[in-house]
């Protein structure tokens, strides 16, 4: 039988990716974002993570036409940079609204699907960041932090059910993500051009980083493992979050202000 995936957030970069992966793969995949289109193996529902009753609807309309959901994968998300002082505050809700809150309304309105069908499988898009936080990116990192406690605590939650929630956690890959970024350089003056400075070398990092296809595959193979693994993370970023967890927090946290704060 042909798995049923719901997608948030797949009308380009590694989620439109994802969901072509796993369409090529035989799986009928419904694709929820503000905007988009219907395209060959991947439905599109226009539909908006922050708003509880537009999720609600989407997975009902997947149920009405499959009956099932087997595969949820929360990829909704955008980032914001800036100096954590100076970030407008709901500027940084809106981040957190997104980003995490985003992730619960799915989860939270797919889960009791699951239930009823006694199994399935969630997947949280997270990041590098979430482990390694960046400055200069403090609430898009507090954001995926978020999400990884989530999918550890409520993965043993569900369990009982056959429930498996794991995230990916992507580092560097070059897509829309990077120019869609809001940016904010207030305090630039006083923090001696380092934002910037922060700022240009983190994209530049992602606009060579790797494919969104690399990626896409990567969080389709985590929609269809059957495996136990809470956290999927690409190539030399596992050794990345390694070498942070290894080394006394405050050496760990001197590489990273050598690396993007100084």
């Amino acid at each position: 039988m042909k798995k049923v995936v719901l997608l948030t957030g797949g009308s380009s970069g590694i989620g439109r990716a994802a969901a072509d992966w796993l369409s090529a793969r035989g799986c009928v995949v419904y694709e929820l974002s503000r905007r988009g289109e219907d395209r060959p193996g991947v439905r599109h529902l226009r539909g908006d993570v922050t708003d509880t009753a537009s999720v609600a609807a989407a997975v009902q309309t997947v149920l009405d036409a499959e009956g099932r959901i087997d595969v949820l994968v929360n990829n909704a998300g955008f980032g914001i940079s800036g100096a954590a002082e100076f970030t407008d505050l709901e500027e940084a809700k809106r981040q957190l609204d997104v980003n995490f809150f985003g992730m619960v309304r799915a989860t939270q309105a797919v889960l009791p699907v699951m239930r009823r069908q006694g199994g399935g499988r969630i997947v949280n898009t997270s990041s590098v960041a979430g482990a390694v936080p960046i400055p200069f990116q403090s609430f898009y990192s507090v954001s995926k932090a978020a999400i990884n406690s989530y999918t550890m605590s409520v993965q043993n939650e569900v369990r009982p059910w056959g429930i498996r929630i794991c995230a990916v956690m992507p580092g560097d890959t070059r897509t829309g993500f990077t120019d869609a970024r809001a940016r904010s350089f207030a305090g630039d003056e006083e923090y001696g051009g380092r934002i910037a400075r922060s700022v240009a070398k983190m994209e530049k990092d992602e606009r060579t980083g790797a494919s969104p296809e690399t990626v896409g595959a990567l969080i389709g193979r985590a929609a269809l493992a059957k495996g136990g693994r809470v956290f999927y993370t690409p190539g030399v970023y596992k050794l990345v979050i390694l070498l942070m967890r290894l080394l006394p927090s405050g050496l760990a946290n001197r590489l990273l202000y050598m690396l993007y704060a100084s």
